[in-house]
């Protein structure tokens, strides 16, 4: 068992179940659907600053519940990560269809996902934002274990 005097602080190694809900109360996320906690350290980049802001100072037992404003959770839509491709870009095996999710490659070799928003001719509008941008997010926490 962990040591509940332990608090998360700056590089502390979390282990964790959250939720995550939208403002309608609807899951958008949690680790408990698989029963897999979730495993991060403070400051690695797994959680955006305003997700680990909620976690400081909590300790292993701890349960609480955050509300976050767009801002400090997933940011605003940004029209700048909307692109029009040409529809010839997709296969026949792949066919773009609204609403469904597309990782594209970059040239780096990295994936980044995208959502097709529409189908209008010759082109497909991809947006590239995170899904639950510009979204206020209800974030519950269930703190397992603090090293």
């Amino acid at each position: 068992m962990s040591d509940s005097s332990v608090v998360i602080t700056d590089n502390s190694e979390v282990v964790l179940h959250f939720d995550l809900k939208l403002s309608d109360g609807s899951a958008a996320d949690s680790t408990r659907v698989n029963n897999k906690p979730a495993k991060l350290v403070i400051g690695d980049g797994n959680l955006t600053p305003g997700f680990e802001a909620c976690l400081l100072g909590l300790s292993a037992g701890d349960k609480k519940s955050f509300t976050l404003e767009p801002q400090d959770a997933f940011g605003f839509p940004n029209p700048d990560n909307i692109y029009h491709l040409d529809r010839n870009k997709f296969s026949g095996e792949t066919p773009a269809e609204e609403g469904m999710i597309m990782t594209f490659s970059q040239p780096d070799g990295s994936e980044l996902p995208g959502i097709v928003r529409s189908v209008a001719g010759a082109s497909v509008t991809v947006d590239f934002n995170h899904p639950l941008a510009g979204q206020t997010i209800t974030f519950d926490v269930e703190i397992i274990s603090v090293a």
